[in-house]
């Protein structure tokens, strides 16, 4: 596995990630491998994964049901000349 070293980490940051990881019970080290996992998965979501992730948070809450405005004909493009 790779390692990486974090410099210029602000006090405030340091001691909120701290924090942070108490309340979830695991070291720093964890919870900041844990944040950079959520965050790179969430920016991975697209196409199908998205809409499934999406779903997947509405379902519980009752779902969403939107109703589809009706087709209508494609409006002939302007004339500039």
């Amino acid at each position: 596995m790779a390692s990486m070293t974090i410099r210029n980490l602000d006090d405030d940051l340091k001691t909120l990630l701290r924090l942070r990881a108490a309340r979830h019970g695991q070291s720093m080290e964890e919870e900041a491998r844990s944040i950079l996992r959520g965050a790179l998965r969430a920016d991975a979501l697209s196409g199908q994964a998205l809409v499934d992730s999406i779903r997947a948070m509405v379902t519980p809450h009752g779902g969403i049901e939107l109703e589809l405005p009706p087709r209508e004909l494609q409006r002939d493009p302007p004339d500039f000349l």
